[in-house]
């Protein structure tokens, strides 16, 4: 792993301005780009510690603040550790906040994004890859629906509803992708019974998409967060092979 160097920015959108979170290897180069979606906890020193894993690999990361109609981060007065059985009343401050980012509004943002990184010289040129987490599975999958010609891989880890009755349900957008996909599913998820995740593969083969899903046996939804009472240190491990395997396909790097 190669050393980092992260920073906030600010990103210009239809609606206003993002703040986000920009890590990349520690060089003058230009480097493959991923955009990073966060789970609904938000923007926070844990994922920017994942941002820094993933830029120690050789990616340029973009992590946007997802709620930022709401305010700069951070938006939520969160304990160090997050257990929201042991606290509900987290729930009180983030879901209200999460209803808000409408599909509509997603792709939306995402063009905002996407548009940032096509400038930046720490972005190499070419299409990117996406990933998310919780919530940020059904943006990945909403980017990568909408502007399939900029988004090569699309990965997404203990994603919920990712299958509904709802006419905007994530499965609905993967038509549109060209990219490869891979998912890994937690199967102590009430977010996500196997009909959802029956029905979302379907949807993906019949769309004709590269894809690759898995369900990882033992492990809850939010597996991948340190900081939070889901996480599985093997199910986490086990994502960031497939994760690192899916871009390294997608986003060949320069080799010295």
């Amino acid at each position: 792993m190669t050393a980092v160097r992260g920073t906030t920015v600010d990103i210009t959108t239809e609606d206003g301005v993002a703040d986000a979170y920009l890590v990349h290897p520690d060089d003058d180069a230009a480097h493959p780009a991923v955009l990073f979606y966060m789970d609904a906890f938000g923007l926070r020193p844990h994922l920017r510690a994942m941002a820094d894993r993933l830029a120690g690999a050789g990616y340029t990361v973009l992590v946007p603040n997802v709620f930022h109609r709401s305010g700069r981060t951070p938006l939520f007065d969160l304990p160090e550790f997050i257990d929201p059985d042991a606290r509900p009343e987290i729930w009180d401050q983030v879901l209200p906040v999460m209803l808000t980012l409408t599909p509509e509004l997603a792709r939306r943002d995402a063009a905002a994004y996407l548009g940032w990184l096509a400038d930046s010289p720490r972005a190499a040129a070419g299409p990117v890859g996406t990933t998310g987490y919780c919530l940020g599975a059904r943006l990945a999958l909403y980017t990568a629906g909408a502007f399939p010609e900029r988004v090569a891989a699309v990965a997404g880890f203990h994603g919920g509803r990712l299958a509904t009755d709802d006419p905007d349900s994530p499965h609905l957008s993967v038509a549109g992708i060209t990219g490869e996909v891979y998912f890994g599913h937690a199967d102590q998820d009430p977010s996500l019974p196997p009909e959802q995740i029956d029905l979302f593969d379907k949807a993906l083969t019949e769309a004709g998409v590269r894809h690759r899903t898995e369900v990882y046996t033992g492990a809850s939804h939010g597996y991948t967060q340190a900081d939070t009472a889901a996480y599985d240190a093997e199910a986490t491990a086990r994502h960031w092979t497939a994760l690192l395997d899916l871009l390294d396909r997608a986003l060949p790097r320069p080799r010295s």
